[in-house]
């Protein structure tokens, strides 16, 4: 059966209205959904707006606040709104900051769109693959957006079936972190059996085999489930089917969008309307820079530390793609400000650029295997991997024969790979690094406070507290 997949790009049909009381976890008005979901057409609609639900600023669009900002790699210029985003920096954070009651709002936002899908594609007559196909892409977004929440807030209610009733979403607690992680590998596990490896182009973009093995190898490494971590990525490496490309430049270039590095990307197209664009290279760009470095300007957003910006070895090319130290303004001034640079299409009209956001890509693989591998036992091979990635990176090979010196080595090389790709408070928080590395850079950085293991999850939006408080309890220590 042909398969025209309009990408999130281009569709919000549906599902943008949910509940203002209890925050997505119920719809309050969805006039048309019951007649709706009938045909192929109406479920491949429905996806369209699932993987959506990424571009939303609680997902992918702010992903950065959560995943960068409690770094070492970055923090927030003070002005305006970037106010609650310091909370994250220096670990000041309150129940009511704003960009925790986005992420719950628009996580659960997603999972929604996903149950309604599987809780009634089983009753549409439609092509037997298609069907298969179409929950395993649902099960694998599922799972990402339970990843994000669970890893952000710890325990967090565990909703797999369509709400139909408002009420009904009074009824669910807080679901312990391990079974909301047992679920998670319940979903890419049955993701990995039904989805395809590979799609046709027109296709492009939608989640593959690949994509729910490799997740699943993530979910596993942040569990210190290493052998089945490695197990579940070596299917990646021996599929054949990605490779790192041969510049780094060029896996952040639009052209390359799914392309051989990319395993799963978050989809924007420019020059739509509503806006479908990415944002981030407007976000990032130095405010007050006009057009020196993006067509109409930038934010100042997410700064890179000066710690970061002395991470790398000299040499690396990985550098001068992922960051800036200066710019040269209108009339000719050489203006020092660090700065992300890795997403820097030019954008039809500010925050409108053709980056797609990488969610996982192939050197993020090597190195989780590297890692799966070196916590096995197996050092050799891990060497192996890392120095595949660094030769990419035109840097000369380590020599390294111990598991802890391999521990370190993965530990830069992911810092430095995969900068601004919000990985490197996740890396922290599941190598048992991060109150070490923060606490030691403390005042290098800006925290003012010992950081404790409180503060390896955030506090659970007071929203959701206020509404439901006879079972949404707080975090301990906020």
């Amino acid at each position: 059966m042909k398969k025209r997949f309009l990408f999130a790009a281009f569709l919000n049909l549906f599902l943008l209205g949910c509940s203002g009381k209890f925050l997505d976890l119920a719809p309050v008005s969805e006039a048309s959904t019951a007649n709706f979901y009938q045909t192929a057409s109406d479920f491949n609609n429905a996806l369209a707006s699932a993987y959506a639900s990424l571009q939303l600023n609680g997902q992918y669009g702010q992903y950065y606040a959560v995943s960068e900002i409690p770094s070492d790699d970055s923090r927030p210029v003070l002005s305006g709104s970037v106010i609650d985003q310091d909370e994250f920096d220096k670990f000041y954070l309150r129940s009511t900051n704003p960009y925790l009651n986005t992420r719950w709002a628009d996580g659960y936002k997603g999972i929604y769109r996903t149950n309604v899908i599987l809780s009634r594609i089983d009753a549409i007559s439609m092509n037997a693959d298609l069907k298969k196909q179409y929950i395993g892409e649902s099960k694998f977004l599922r799972a990402l957006m339970y990843f994000n929440l669970v890893r952000i807030f710890g325990d967090v209610p565990l909703i797999v079936e369509e709400i139909v009733d408002t009420e009904d979403g009074y009824l669910y607690n807080r679901t312990p972190a391990a079974e909301v992680y047992a679920q998670i590998i319940k979903d890419l596990g049955e993701a990995e059996l039904a989805l395809p490896a590979t799609y046709t182009s027109s296709d492009l973009g939608r989640a593959t085999r690949g994509a729910a093995q490799a997740l699943l190898g993530k979910v596993y490494l942040t569990q210190h489930r290493y052998a089945e971590a490695a197990s579940k990525l070596k299917l990646v490496v021996d599929s054949g089917i990605y490779a790192l490309l041969p510049k780094y430049a060029d896996v952040f270039s639009p052209a390359n969008k799914n392309g051989k590095e990319s395993v799963f990307e978050v989809q924007y197209k420019k020059g739509l309307s509503p806006l479908k664009g990415n944002g981030l290279g407007s976000t990032y760009a130095p405010a007050n820079s006009g057009n020196s470095v993006i067509q109409f300007g930038g934010d100042g957003n997410n700064e890179p530390t000066a710690d970061m910006v002395q991470a790398y070895e000299p040499g690396d090319t990985r550098k001068d793609v992922s960051l800036g130290t200066f710019y040269i303004n209108s009339i000719g001034q050489r203006i020092d400000q660090n700065f992300i640079r890795k997403y820097d299409d030019a954008p039809t009209v500010k925050y409108d650029s053709d980056d797609n956001f990488p969610v996982l890509r192939y050197a993020d693989v090597l190195l989780m295997y590297a890692e799966a591998l070196n916590e096995t036992g197996n050092v050799p091979d891990a060497l192996t991997l890392l120095n595949m990635v660094r030769a990419r990176a035109g840097i000369s090979n380590k020599q390294i024969s111990s598991k802890e010196d391999m521990r370190l080595a993965l530990e830069q090389e992911r810092r430095v790979e995969l900068a601004f790709e919000g990985h490197r408070w996740f890396d922290l928080v599941r190598t048992g690094r991060a109150l070490p590395i923060l606490n030691a850079k403390a005042s290098a950085i800006g925290i003012t406070t010992k950081l404790t293991e409180k503060n390896l999850v955030f506090p659970v939006p007071q929203s959701q507290i206020d509404i439901n408080p006879a079972l949404i309890k707080q975090n301990e220590g906020y």
